[in-house]
């Protein structure tokens, strides 16, 4: 999810948290299970600062090692020792570590509902693993959780109960947006009659999805809205241009985007110069675009001119991922 978002969560977990009287009762140790709750609801996206050696090396870090299994073991003892040091409530150290983990395990849980993925079942799998049930912010769970949050601050009451039933909505919402995403998938492999593989990736709103089904032959995309399904666009996959195509493999942009992406759509167009190929995810497609993928100029002795990997759209443009 976005990053407003898991701080928001953070903030509503240490909410949460006042559910147990220690914590209530003890302000030192509510501003430690605050600072933990924020910083571990944050801290499997710090591999973020891979961006500084290229988009290429964010790709292959980001929501990989950082979200993985030993990593929810990691990152709360890392941060719940200096935490409770620094608060001055070591005796609690046990629970300052609980609350953080949760804060982890809920970001990468979060994560793995979103259409972009994690690949949190390293080392036992290098796959990337997206459930497609929430966009990269969603609305509803996030009003209600501001609500709460500002309750919280308006009141100073104890928010523990309130929480707690906003963490039950929080999860029965999660429940019926898979169980929705599940029967979309169902509607489109029946209305398109095709076999392949079918994503259906959610937008804002709980009635509008749009999906990418590969055929053999063909990527097919449109929109689901209630049960209405448009095709918008189909996308055969048989391209010219082998040698050119085959000659960026090795581009180091490529073999990034490859690395994550699982729909892959790649065109040639020969120019005056030289030839121009370009990879695209099909699963991140929006009105008639392709907007991620790797853009790769060679000359005519197919030598790599130019290359530029990354997303073509504005941040707030969908798709939300």
């Amino acid at each position: 999810m976005d990053t407003g978002s898991h701080l928001l969560f953070g903030a509503t977990l240490a909410g949460l948290a006042m559910l147990q009287p220690e914590v209530a009762q003890e302000p030192a140790l509510l501003h430690a299970v605050l600072a933990a709750a924020l910083i571990g609801s944050h801290a499997p996206d710090f591999d973020t600062v891979a961006r500084v050696r290229g988009y290429a090396a964010y790709i292959r870090v980001h929501r990989g090692i950082t979200h993985s299994l030993p990593a929810l073991l990691l990152w709360p003892l890392v941060l719940s020792v200096p935490i409770a040091w620094g608060f001055g409530v070591w005796e609690h150290e046990p629970l300052v570590f609980a609350w953080t983990m949760a804060a982890v395990v809920f970001h990468v849980f979060l994560d793995w509902l979103n259409a972009y993925g994690v690949q949190c079942f390293r080392p036992f799998s290098q796959r990337w693993h997206h459930l497609d049930a929430l966009p990269l912010f969603e609305p509803v769970l996030f009003v209600t959780h501001a609500a709460g949050l500002i309750a919280w601050l308006a009141t100073g009451l104890n928010p523990g109960w309130m929480f707690l039933w906003i963490y039950f909505f929080t999860f029965v919402y999660i429940g019926g947006r898979l169980l929705h995403h599940q029967s979309v998938v169902r509607f489109v492999r029946m209305r398109l009659g095709l076999e392949g593989v079918c994503h259906v990736v959610p937008s804002l709103y709980w009635f509008r999805w749009q999906f990418v089904l590969e055929s053999s032959d063909a990527f097919y995309t449109g929109n689901v809205y209630s049960k209405e399904l448009t095709v918008k666009d189909i996308y055969a996959k048989h391209t010219e241009g082998g040698m050119a195509v085959e000659a960026t493999r090795a581009v180091d942009g490529v073999r990034a985007f490859l690395h994550f992406a699982q729909r892959v759509h790649v065109t040639c167009t020969e120019r005056q110069d030289g030839y121009e190929v370009r990879w695209r995810d099909m699963r991140f497609w929006h009105n008639h675009k392709l907007p991620f993928g790797v853009d790769v100029t060679l000359d005519q002795d197919l030598k790599v001119v130019s290359q530029s990997l990354g997303w073509r759209k504005k941040a707030w443009d969908p798709p939300y991922v």
